[in-house]
């Protein structure tokens, strides 16, 4: 059988690739690096060729593999790459079919953008503006960016993460955080995140379409007030949409009839139905562990879509597949694949129970599809029910995929559930438990549940840690210790604390309520000492984290003796001196004080620069950096809330007497960023 060519350099091409393979089709998927190779999985009647090609190759290379027919799907910029592919089909004879990416349309949004016609032209607007860069238009045409001034700290160059693109963009003055290496298309917050991260002014994109994630970056730099500066798509390109594409190839290479199986029979060429995406939690992943709605709405769809294990559950229907997890993937499989009218994505456990049903919500919202939600039995559910337990006292976590502070909720819940992670997560938690002094604590482990081999063991941390287990893996902690007492204004005499100074209790306790945190608060606590305040602000936000900024070592490791005293595993320690220690740290929502060995103004800029919306409070006890606090509130974008001197005393007993000795005078400062200042 002869094969189909398809320059696959886009999403599109890679899923034509898969789509034609899977129906016997003989295709052959040409891209133009290795790293694209490695993004298409080739099988029996899917080979993937890799390596760039001029013209005088690609004509001999097509006339060498005889195709019915090439399509092109290549980048809407690669104008230079489709016009030697035409010619190169042209001379050959072999017929040839452009597959054009579908424009996006965001209205307002795209209204406000500036509109330039290159590269260069976009560099040239940008020379005359001030403020942080995110260039999201590839490496290619990179060395463009370096004309602009000060571009090694203005521009944040976005690029493919291998190894050779690396080497060039480091090479023209690219490097550290300046260079952000990673695979796209990416998601509307995580756009946004990078736009806050790097505190960007500017995006500077290409009219990539839809399926490019270029709705995604617009929509984001809506969000996080950046000007939009689109390079935009060469004009009058002839071809064709995907779905144009599809049913072109699907006459020339006799696949109507099977097109046509597939369709629901009420539908007609004038009225489409409306397409249904439906998600469908599964249970535990077995037959016996679904519900009569999950079977029947795996019954009814034309396409099942989920993670390998989760089609392994519903592999004897038979039915086409599409092995994915993530969101953005599935919303793309699902846009590029008008052909599938009912789909169903199955999701493990329940729809509700940390599942990729609420990313899911937000990929496919705003793409005319109809939602339907189908609940499952969840995990907790299942296990509290083998365990005869009751579980709606029960603490919810999950540290499967991300970070979690177990040990905290260990602490203050009679009963905490938590999905595991695949490895040693089972040892990795028990020796965390004992490390912050849970070791009483029993622990149940639920492997393989569901499934004929399903096993549930339990013990104290010591007895499980050197076990081996499944990677489809619970735990359930039983913690009858466990006390959810408020440990607000900590004794001083608690703290382990050597020659570390120390802010007090009363102190301590006022400023932390004043920095108003949210449980899941990213806290940097400059000039740490023993930690006191960095515990007592981990205790505040156990499901954030707590960075301690510290130059002494002494003190360093004082604070990591206290963290595991309080049981705060949300506590990073950071030895350094500020701000050049917090230059590789996340952005943080919240920031605490209490020394700044002279650095303060220029620590408060570094804290301006993560997040311009942070929360502070600053301590002091000499009026001279209260005069330097005084100024940074005038030159920085700073908005003063309020200003405190805190005077305390202590009584001491003589004799038959109580004599009151007072403490220190404390001045605490409470201010946050804003554009009001």
């Amino acid at each position: 059988m002869k094969p189909v060519i398809i320059f696959a350099g886009t999403i599109e091409g890679r899923t034509l690739s898969e789509y034609l393979a899977e129906r016997g089709v003989s295709v052959i998927a040409c891209v133009a690096t290795e790293y694209g190779e490695t993004l298409i999985a080739e099988g029996p009647c899917l080979h993937v060729h890799a390596g760039r090609l001029d013209e005088g190759q690609m004509e001999q290379w097509i006339r060498d593999q005889d195709p019915v027919l090439v399509v092109d799907a290549t980048h809407p910029y690669a104008s230079l790459v489709s016009k030697n592919l035409a010619q190169a089909c042209g001379n050959t004879g072999i017929e040839y079919i452009r597959l054009i990416r579908e424009a996006s349309d965001l209205g307002e949004l795209s209204a406000k953008a500036v509109f330039t016609d290159s590269v260069d032209e976009a560099v040239e607007y940008l020379k005359g503006t001030t403020g942080n860069i995110l260039a999201t238009t590839g490496s290619k045409e990179l060395y463009k960016y370096t004309a602009i001034p000060d571009y090694e700290n203005r521009v944040y160059a976005r690029v493919l993460s291998t190894a050779e693109v690396a080497a060039s963009c480091e090479k023209l003055g690219f490097r550290g955080k300046n260079l952000i290496c990673m695979q796209g298309p990416f998601s509307e917050e995580l756009n946004a995140a990078m736009l806050r991260q790097f505190d960007c002014k500017y995006l500077v994109t290409k009219e990539t379409g839809k399926a490019g994630g270029f709705e995604e970056k617009v929509r984001a730099a809506g969000h996080a007030g950046a000007q939009v500066v689109l390079i935009g798509r060469p004009a009058d390109q002839p071809g064709y949409s995907y779905a144009e594409t599809v049913r072109m190839l699907e006459e020339r290479l006799g696949l109507e009839k099977e097109a046509e199986r597939e369709q629901p029979a009420e539908e007609t060429q004038d009225e489409l139905p409306v397409r249904t995406v439906s998600l469908v939690g599964i249970g535990m992943g077995t037959l016996s562990g679904m519900t009569l709605e999950a079977e029947q709405a795996i019954e009814e769809a034309d396409l099942l879509i989920g993670a390998g294990r989760m089609l392994e559950s519903a592999a004897h229907k038979g039915k086409p597949s599409y092995n994915a997890y993530d969101p953005q993937k599935i919303a793309d499989y699902l846009e590029l694949h008008p052909e599938y009218v009912r789909a169903a994505v199955l999701l493990s456990g329940d729809i509700g129970f940390y599942s990729g049903a609420k990313r899911l919500y937000d990929a496919l919202d705003g793409k005319g599809y109809e939602i339907r939600t189908v609940c499952g039995i969840s995990s907790v559910v299942y296990f509290c029910s083998r365990l005869r337990m009751s579980w709606e006292d029960v603490c919810l976590k999950s540290a499967h995929g991300r970070d979690v502070n177990l040990p905290g909720a260990v602490r203050t819940h009679r009963k905490t559930f938590t999905l595991l992670g695949r490895g040693d997560s089972v040892g990795k938690l028990c020796r965390e438990l004992e490390e912050y002094g849970l070791s009483r604590v029993r622990v149940y482990v639920g492997e393989r549940l569901g499934y004929p081999e399903e096993k549930i063991s339990s013990g104290t941390p010591s007895e499980l840690a050197a076990g081996n287990y499944d990677g489809l893996c619970v735990a359930l902690i039983e913690n009858p210790e466990a006390s959810d007492a408020s440990c607000s204004c900590i004794a001083d005499e608690e703290f382990l604390r050597g020659k570390a100074p120390m802010t007090k209790s009363e102190v301590r306790c006022l400023s932390v309520a004043k920095l108003h945190l949210p449980s899941d608060a990213v806290v940097y606590d400059v000039g740490a000492g023993t930690g006191s305040v960095t515990v007592e602000m981990a205790l505040q936000a156990p499901d954030g984290t707590v960075y301690a900024i510290e130059r002494n070592a002494e003190a360093c490791g004082l604070i990591e003796q206290n963290k595991r005293k309080f049981c705060t595993p949300n506590i990073r320690v950071v030895k350094g001196l500020a701000p050049e220690a917090m230059e590789d740290l996340p952005a943080p929502t919240h920031a605490f004080i209490g020394g700044s060995a002279g650095n303060l103004k220029e620590i408060l800029e570094c804290l301006l620069g993560k997040n311009p919306k942070i929360r502070l409070v600053i301590n002091t006890v000499t009026l001279e950096t209260v005069g330097e606090v005084m100024q940074c509130l005038k030159d920085l974008p700073l908005i003063e809330e309020e200003i405190l001197s805190v005077n305390t005393a202590r009584s001491r007993k003589l004799g038959a007497y109580h004599l009151m000795t007072g403490q220190n005078p404390i001045y605490i400062i409470t201010c946050r960023g804003g554009e009001e200042a």
